[in-house]
């Protein structure tokens, strides 16, 4: 079921299945990528796994798992409304049987998000309820039109960073060295994601070259900053930012045991991460 808040120009809606984001208005103009042929998602939730380990296969306790879905399970599940504050909507979920099955830990993973005055405030907060400790990556995956202007194209953007960077795409070839500005084209995703692990920037743009139209995420936490869209897919009208815990999970398979990947968040008995991001739109 989806829920609503507004604050001033800025109206936000998410959906209790995934708690996926599903628009984010401002001034009456969508900014979010409205889930068509090309990608059917929004702003999936990535948890508990960023990508997916080998054949999304991995041990826990000494014992085999192995995940149904790529990015784990959350984005695919129902989680529980948990009310409206304000101009915030909030969503639990907590493990349950088919969870248990693919990952052995109790949690509970509680997303709230806030509409902003130019934008929207997104919380991902993991409590371990279980009497061990827990391991998980965690990650935003929301996707923005692109073009943003009526009579704009998909080449007139570009993705700026920050700061200045050593960009390189998953063939190892050189996008940017220290350099900011990526121009957005169909063979930029090429060879997939375009993944800084460690970025010196703490926020990205997707800018347009011709009018003022942009949307940036900031990530003051990530230790990793992918953006992708579908290369040669021209109903693709989109592009992806998406702010990870860190690398993805299929960087640890070198170490199958999940207590052991080096990427992995470790959360003690009872204990509480919190991990956010925002968007802000023009």
């Amino acid at each position: 079921m989806l829920y609503s808040v507004k604050n001033g120009n800025t109206e936000i809606s998410a959906d209790t299945f995934g708690a996926e984001l599903h628009s984010v208005k401002h001034g009456g103009r969508e900014y979010l990528w409205q889930c068509g042929d090309a990608w059917k998602r929004y702003a999936p939730v990535l948890f508990p796994f960023v990508c997916s380990p080998e054949g999304r296969a991995y041990r826990a306790d000494g014992k085999d798992y192995r995940m149904k879905a790529n990015h784990g399970f959350a984005r695919d599940m129902e989680f529980e409304y948990a009310g409206t504050d304000g101009d915030t909507i909030s969503f639990v979920l907590r493990e349950n049987e088919d969870t248990l099955a693919q990952y052995p830990y109790e949690f509970e993973l509680t997303v709230r998000y806030t509409a902003l005055e130019s934008g929207v405030r997104v919380e991902n907060i993991v409590k371990n309820t279980g009497d061990r400790d827990m391991y998980f990556y965690i990650g935003g995956h929301p996707a923005f039109n692109c073009p943003l202007e009526e009579g704009e194209s998909f080449e007139d953007y570009d993705i700026v960073y920050e700061k200045n960077e050593h960009i390189f795409d998953a063939a190892g070839n050189v996008l940017a060295e220290n350099g900011n500005v990526l121009a957005v084209t169909r063979a930029l995703f090429d060879n997939d994601a375009i993944i800084i692990d460690k970025p010196e920037s703490k926020a990205v743009t997707l800018k347009s070259r011709k009018s003022e139209r942009a949307v940036t995420v900031k990530y003051p936490q990530s230790e990793c900053i992918a953006v992708w869209s579908p290369t040669g897919d021209d109903r693709a009208a989109f592009v992806c930012l998406e702010p990870w815990t860190s690398v993805p999970v299929y960087a640890d398979d070198a170490y199958p045991d999940i207590e052991k990947k080096p990427h992995a968040v470790k959360l003690g008995a009872g204990e509480v991460f919190s991990y956010g991001y925002e968007i802000e739109v023009k």
